[in-house]
């Protein structure tokens, strides 16, 4: 993809992977000239360090949380939580009293995200702070931009499709490329970390915490996409950051809420898990997150794998040939502190061999259990050199240390959110939407068929709440020139609901009804089953996971987009009005709900229109 928005530094590197990335695996080669180039970078690192005080080190590990949209001046509530929380009433101030060497951005809760131009002059308050500290080192910035169901910057910025789309997409160009436009907009708002792409394989569908987020479940094919999007996310500057490791693909459990324990044997993680951070590592992935879980198989000691030795030191450094920042996973989830205190985690995360802690649920009591723990020699200063040279190399290779690391309103205008960029995440959205059922070639809608009813599950945008499925969908029908009204029903509609949904049909030349993690006790199969019973034709649409069909019964017509942000919900319209072949085919299996062990759908399967064009 060579769009005028992406720098030319983007468009030349480009053009240098593109016979690598046929293999999905893209390593560098080191030459004697690259590894002198090295060498002279960690020296200069290496002076700066020697310039720091323990305290500025151990400040450097630290990625926290933060109230308000200003590094100096965020509204008086945001003051006051940051008190209540941080001890602090602002970023700036965080970021002194620490010495902190990254933060992290979220929307909704922290109100860190309000627009790009806002996001640009936050990342400028946040340099400015660490700028000024008595060894100034830029600071690191880090976002959650997974797109799809996990994604922290919505308005003004490029969406593009999430992970398990792309992965149905099967096209690693579209991948990189998506990385690269993801990239290029967080970099031109002054983000150099992305705490993506997800490397997990999804082989379990009740998997409540990766499931879409996963590009599927072939360990091969997850593989390739993963070291595409390591590509284009760093071919323009941005870290790169695979996750979760040693993988989280194969769990039923939350460990936002609890402590997963994954029962794999090793061949079955050398298998299942393994691959994609393979692919990861020979792409050059910067930096690799940890997962709050048990692998007995990995380490028998059943702490979790962000405190393991053995899993991080022995399997991922030793094993692997990870030589790149890890990273935690949040401390203030629960599955890192059911065993241990919160001025303990950080501790052992780092005797683990993990250089980065991120969101310590109390920077005060993380920042000094570490700081206790050097002082009485539990950990060396040697070894805080080792994490802080590994995060210095990033920012250095980020360009953080070139010039300015500044944020430029008018780049911003130049790239967030740029035409080229909307209309390359729509192709490549097109080319990801699933036909998973065309009983009697019931898709694409015939000409006549314009009067619409769009009813369902109607989840609100991941950003912006104000934005719901059903309502936008709708929109994205009429236009492309139907009449469309619109019925919103929930996740879990009651009968008077499901009546009205039933009455709302009568007339329509069709309904395309909406579903979100059907499972067997759910009243979305009633809603369908008497939306189907009406006699209407009906197209059901599952907004997240491919995995509802097998609850639906006697569907005439079945799509999955894998989200339902406005680039896949457009493109789903599209695709059902016949504008454009679906092209998605399924990157996990689905399974019969009576009966699991018998496959309904195998990966790989997706259906087209051929030549049924025209109608």
């Amino acid at each position: 993809m060579q769009d005028r928005s992406l720098s030319r530094r983007t468009v030349i590197a480009s053009a240098t992977v593109v016979a690598a990335s046929a293999t999905g695996v893209v390593g560098a080669v080191a030459t004697p000239a690259a590894a002198h180039g090295r060498d002279r970078r960690d020296r200069r690192l290496k002076k700066i360090i020697s310039r720091m005080s323990i305290e500025a080190k151990i400040g450097q590990l630290f990625v926290p949380y933060f109230y308000g949209t200003s590094a100096t001046s965020p509204s008086q509530f945001d003051q006051d939580r940051n008190l209540g929380e941080l001890g602090v009433r602002t970023v700036a101030e965080l970021i002194a009293k620490y010495h902190i060497g990254g933060v992290i951005y979220f929307h909704g809760w922290a109100n860190n995200i309000q627009d790009p131009h806002q996001i640009a002059d936050l990342s400028n308050g946040v340099q400015r702070a660490s700028l000024a500290l008595p060894t100034p080192i830029p600071s690191l910035i880090s976002i959650d931009q997974e797109h799809g169901v996990n994604v922290r910057i919505g308005s003004g910025a490029t969406q593009l499709p999430g992970a398990m789309a792309l992965g149905a997409g099967r096209s690693l160009s579209d991948a990189r490329a998506a990385g690269q436009i993801s990239g290029t907009e967080l970099a031109a708002m002054g983000i150099h970390q992305n705490f993506a792409p997800v490397a997990d394989v999804n082989v379990n569908p009740a998997n409540p915490i990766i499931n879409v987020r996963s590009f599927g479940a072939d360990a091969r094919e997850v593989g390739r996409m993963v070291a595409a999007q390591v590509t284009g996310y760093q071919q323009v500057g941005v870290v790169a950051c695979a996750k979760h490791f040693p993988g989280h693909g194969d769990t039923g459990q939350d460990s936002h809420t609890g402590l997963p324990v994954i029962t794999h044997t090793r061949e079955e993680w050398e298998r299942v898990d393994a691959p994609p951070f393979r692919a990861a590592i020979a792409a050059g992935v910067d930096s690799i997150m940890t997962a709050h879980l048990q692998v007995p198989a990995l380490d028998p000691s059943n702490d979790p794998a962000t405190l393991s030795p053995a899993i991080l030191q022995g399997v991922l450094r030793d094993e692997l040939g990870f030589d790149g920042v890890i990273v935690t996973d949040a401390l203030n989830m629960q599955g890192v502190r059911t065993k241990y205190g919160d001025d303990r985690v950080p501790v052992l995360a780092l005797k683990a061999g993990a250089d980065q802690l991120l969101f310590p649920p109390d920077i005060d009591v993380a920042y000094h259990g570490v700081l206790t723990a050097v002082r009485a020699g539990e950990i060396t200063e040697e070894r805080l050199d080792e994490s802080v040279l590994r995060i210095l190399r990033v920012k250095d290779k980020a360009g953080l240390f070139d010039g300015s690391p500044y944020a430029s309103r008018k780049e911003v205008d130049r790239v967030v959110g740029a035409r080229g960029h909307r209309l390359a995440a729509a192709r490549i959205a097109e080319r990801t939407t699933t036909l998973l059922v065309n009983e009697d070639e019931a898709l694409p809608l015939r000409r006549r068929q314009r009067r619409l009813l769009v009813v369902g599950a109607s989840p609100a945008f991941p950003t912006d709440d104000t934005r719901t499925t059903v309502p936008e969908l709708a929109a994205a029908f009429d236009e492309l020139g139907y009449r469309t009204s619109h019925l919103a029903t929930g996740r879990a509609p009651d009968a008077a609901k499901i009546d009205e949904a039933v009455a709302a049909a009568r007339g329509r030349d069709a309904v395309v009804v909406t579903t979100d993690n059907v499972n067997a006790t759910s009243a979305q199969r009633t809603l369908v089953s008497r939306l189907l019973a009406t006699g209407v034709p009906v197209v059901h649409l599952a907004v997240r996971n491919p995995y509802d069909i097998a609850h639906l019964g006697d569907v005439r017509a079945s799509l999955a987009s894998y989200c339902w942000t406005e680039v896949e919900l457009r493109a789903a319209a599209r695709v059902i009005a016949g504008r454009v072949e679906p092209r998605g085919k399924l990157p996990v299996p689905v399974q019969r709900a009576d009966d699991p062990a018998e496959v309904l759908f195998r990966a790989g399967h997706g259906l087209s229109y051929d030549d049924h064009w025209g109608r």
